[in-house]
């Protein structure tokens, strides 16, 4: 039992554990986290990013479909524009990605 009112059930971290399963479970298009790992323990917490990283694994098809894209790194700005060309830019000024790299990931 997760709990109301009258009766404690399980605690807090738990119930962001389960709450966030739940949404997961139902595979969306779309997840939006505000703040997941608070209350949570630095061994649970590091266990869950790498869980969401696994499950937000970025997908060239996906990237295809964007039309514009921004870029932010260290607190500037490093790519604005057509997300179609945005590998011709990096390209162009020295930074090639690997042979058959995923843009996602570059």
């Amino acid at each position: 039992m997760i709990g109301c009112t009258f009766v404690r059930g399980v605690s807090g971290r738990e119930r962001k554990r389960v709450c966030i399963g739940l949404e997961i479970i139902i595979n969306p298009s779309l997840l939006f986290l505000d703040e997941p790992t608070s209350g949570l323990d630095s061994t649970t917490a590091l266990k869950f990013i790498e869980l969401l990283q696994d499950i937000a694994e970025p997908s060239s098809r996906l990237f295809h479909k964007f039309d514009n894209l921004i870029l932010l790194g260290k607190w500037s700005l490093l790519y604005f524009g057509k997300a179609s060309e945005a590998m011709v830019y990096f390209s162009s000024i020295g930074c090639s990605p690997l042979i058959s790299m995923n843009p996602a990931e570059f």
